[in-house]
């Protein structure tokens, strides 16, 4: 049985189910910033998975970061799997606009996180997750 990381748990919430991969929303709302998790216990990288999942993972980042930028417009997707952290694999998609927060360096260190505004989490969610339906 799959099972979040606490730590994703608690610097994310949940956006949707694809056929593969959880995708969740980070927390901080500096960024659009979207992490796509495959459903997969026990897999800390993308090649540990298995031939046919690792084609349906990269199906799901595409179309996510096709909604990413097609909403959000921004001016470079930012796509990362790090898991120096948090071990289970996950993947970062974090749409960037020059000026940002941390333009032009990477998002982790540079900047607090910064809460959502009141029904603003809510209403991203909602816009991703009728993109993706």
């Amino acid at each position: 049985m799959f099972t979040l990381h606490p730590q994703l748990a608690k610097d994310s919430l949940a956006v949707t189910e694809l056929p593969l991969c959880s995708l969740l929303m980070s927390k901080d709302a500096n960024y659009p910033w979207f992490i796509l998790v495959p459903r997969r216990d026990g897999i800390k990288e993308i090649y540990e998975l298995s031939d046919a999942e690792q084609a349906q993972f990269w199906q799901e980042s595409a179309r996510v970061s096709r909604v990413l930028m097609g909403h959000f417009g921004g001016h470079k997707l930012n796509v990362a799997a790090l898991g120096n952290m948090v071990p289970q694999l996950h993947v970062h998609h974090v749409v960037r606009f020059e000026g940002d927060a941390a333009w032009p360096k990477p998002i982790w260190g540079q900047v607090p996180a910064k809460d959502f505004a009141a029904g603003e989490a809510e209403a991203r969610i909602d816009a991703i997750k009728a993109l993706l339906a």
